[in-house]
């Protein structure tokens, strides 16, 4: 418990800690108003520093998201099986062939197979590794839930290697329960292992959520890798929510990453999460929404330094195991466990880029009102990472990690949420606060206030550069438009960022200062608001068709029709054949049964 975000009464420097997050972003929103009251000029000054900041920051936030999808369409053409493949043959003295000149990082991959060939002990073999996957559901329809199975099914990675847990809720009631046995039922036979593990309602110091759910799995995968004879190192765990879609070569790239690192233990692997999947559906608010989470996560990618857990990742068994799995008592189980990993290992533990994407739903609820509202709910609860503040000075103070780089961390940290809070609004008002103060209270005309808000107008316009880097990155991320769309919708798709800066007021700091003034005052956030997750209903596809030239039974054909996977380098589109190979260079270990 000592790794745990308390429950209760917080230490008076825990307490300490969580008001400090609010104090500085109210104080920044406060010092626009405040300071022109004194001196205009220096009002627009802090006002002019602040724009010039995120300025230079968006700059390099442009480049940085080109850089991340360069690497993603690099490393997605890697056929990622077959270097698995490469590590099997030298592991088992046999000759490697040659890797297709000029792919992603080939001069690593050769001079990994030449360090396997020295000191083989240290590596393991591909085909003892399995892949254990905890899908998390609460109530969410078959609907939802069977496109993320049946994606798994394509995957490159072989069935047998993939052993799928599905951690749903018993408080999702007896409809949740026929769900998951119809899903077993029908794609169980797919897989290494098919498990349904249900967590029970209000277990003991836990709050009911998402972590305390793939935790209570988390402790069966323990239990079914010693039945099984697996040692907790040959076990990587990946956590996916119901609406995920793992890219196919997503497994075989996480066990090549994971053979490679010396020091996998203290090691986790963060995937791209895009929320693309349902992107044509989704009404325009929450599309931009989407978006801007799919630059930050493409940008996060080449940022090694700053890169954390987000949404779905993966991490070795013998480290949950050792680390009692994810925090049970916080509804950002996927943020905080990079905090209790980095804390737990003494500050030996990194974060490696996965660079393909797990695919993720946006918000789409219903109605536009009804998503609106799942929107908020769902930045309200990212924003709560604002929690993680506390606990990671609190770790400092108590002297968990090297001082230097986690006070270097705790301040990038503490920076993002004050970021999310005021810089948006300081931007978005801030160049005509001093230039009203000034000639309301005739202090006076000065020419530097007077031109303010064509200063930071003129920066905001140059600034656009990185939103049309933005754009053009979107535009080839996202999926070919439905049949059931017409070309007015891709029009709608470019128009929708005219509402990019009402988005970012309206949600990111709206959502980023509620979360803050809640810790502030003290109220905590001990509920998981799950977001609500729809599809598009076949009245819905019906009316959208109308007007088609297709048939109606065409088009239904087509939207019917399962994704076959690309292919890869060398591989035919649908085979998997590098990755089989795996299993047949090595006989499948014998169970504890047998």
């Amino acid at each position: 418990m000592d790794n745990e975000i308390p429950l209760g009464r917080r230490r008076p420097l825990y307490r300490l800690f969580e008001t400090i997050p609010a104090i500085i972003s109210y104080s920044a929103l406060l010092a626009v108003f405040i300071i022109p009251i004194f001196s205009p000029r220096a009002g627009a000054v802090y006002v002019l520093i602040v724009v010039g900041i995120m300025f230079f920051r968006a700059i390099r936030g442009s480049i940085d998201l080109a850089r991340g999808f360069v690497r993603y369409k690099a490393s997605a053409r890697v056929d990622w099986g077959a270097r698995l493949v490469d590590i099997g043959l030298t592991l088992d003295g046999r000759r490697v062939p040659p890797s297709p000149p000029g792919s992603f990082h080939v001069h690593q991959h050769r001079e990994l197979l030449d360090r396997v060939k020295a000191a083989p002990q240290d590596y393991l073999h591909p085909s003892d590794l399995r892949h254990a996957i905890i899908i998390a559901a609460y109530n969410e329809s078959y609907e939802v839930i069977a496109p993320t199975i049946r994606g798994l099914m394509y995957s490159t990675t072989p069935g047998d290697q993939l052993c799928l847990f599905f951690a749903y809720e018993g408080r999702g009631g007896p409809e949740m329960k026929r769900t998951a046995e119809r899903l077993k039922e029908e794609f169980g036979h797919r897989f290494g292992r098919f498990e349904l593990v249900e967590h029970p309602r209000d277990l003991p110091a836990e709050l009911a959520g998402k972590g305390a759910n793939i935790t209570y799995a988390g402790h069966r995968v323990q239990e079914w890798a010693q039945a099984e004879g697996y040692e907790p190192d040959e076990v990587i765990v990946t956590t996916l929510d119901c609406d995920n879609k793992p890219y196919e070569s997503y497994f075989d790239y996480v066990a090549y990453e994971y053979i490679a690192c010396p020091e996998r233990k203290r090691r986790s692997f963060q995937p791209i999460s895009l929320y693309l999947s349902n992107i044509w559906d989704a009404p325009a608010i929450t599309r931009v929404v989407a978006s801007a989470n799919c630059f930050w996560n493409l940008t996060s990618t080449v940022r090694p330094f700053s890169l954390r857990n987000f949404a779905s990742h993966s991490q070795p068994l013998d480290a949950l195991i050792e680390m009692d799995f994810w925090s049970k008592r916080t509804i950002v189980e996927d943020g905080h466990q990079y905090w209790r990993s980095y804390f737990h290992f003494g500050g030996d533990y990194r974060v490696v880029p996965i660079h393909v994407p797990i695919y993720q739903d946006a918000v789409l609820a219903g109605g536009l009102k009804q998503t609106m509202i799942a929107q908020f709910k769902q930045l309200s609860r990212w924003s709560y990472g604002a929690s993680d503040v506390p606990y990671v000075g609190q770790a400092i103070s108590d002297r968990k990690a090297p001082f230097f780089g986690s006070a270097l961390r705790f301040l990038g940290l503490l920076e993002g949420h004050i970021t999310l809070a005021s810089v948006s609004l300081i931007i978005a008002i801030g160049g005509w606060v001093p230039f009203i103060v000034m000639t309301q209270t005739g202090s006076g005309v000065d020419g530097f206030v007077k031109q303010m808000p064509f200063l930071v107008g003129v920066i905001q316009q140059v600034a656009m550069i990185s939103l049309l880097i933005s754009i053009i990155v979107f535009w080839n991320l996202i999926p070919p438009r439905p049949v059931r769309y017409g070309r007015f919708r891709s029009v709608m798709m470019l128009g929708q960022w005219f509402l990019y800066p009402a988005t970012i007021l309206g949600y990111n700091a709206t959502t980023a200062i509620y979360s803050q003034g809640r810790l502030l005052f003290g109220k905590y956030r001990e509920k998981f608001d799950v977001t609500e997750k729809s599809v598009v209903s076949e009245p819905q596809r019906d009316a959208a068709f109308s007007g088609s030239p297709r048939s109606l039974e065409e088009y239904r054909e087509a939207e019917s029709e399962p994704e076959r996977p690309r292919a890869a380098e060398g591989g035919a589109p649908g085979q998997a054949a590098p990755g089989s190979l795996r299993t047949a260079e090595r006989p499948p270990r014998e169970s504890a049964q047998d």
